[in-house]
């Protein structure tokens, strides 16, 4: 299977990217634009949340990446 190119450099990305508002079990958050250590680019999220489940409150630990597909070969300029 080929791989897919990604289509804006990591420049583009980081300079056109916003934060990306991302809603988990009802609350609200914000995933920061980031350029990851790998080389890929994307949106980054760490945090913390609340979950009911059967009726209980129950704390929960979030941790999420949004890579975008082919970025880690993407141009650098």
């Amino acid at each position: 299977m080929a791989k897919s190119s990604c289509p804006l450099s990591q420049s583009q990305f980081l300079a056109k990217a916003e934060p990306m508002k991302v809603n988990i079990a009802g609350s609200e958050m914000l995933a920061e634009v980031k350029a990851f250590s790998t080389g890929s680019f994307g949106w980054y999220l760490n945090g913390k949340t609340t979950v009911m489940v059967d009726g209980k409150a129950v704390s929960v630990q979030i941790g999420l990446n949004l890579t975008l597909v082919g970025s880690k070969e993407a141009a650098r300029e």
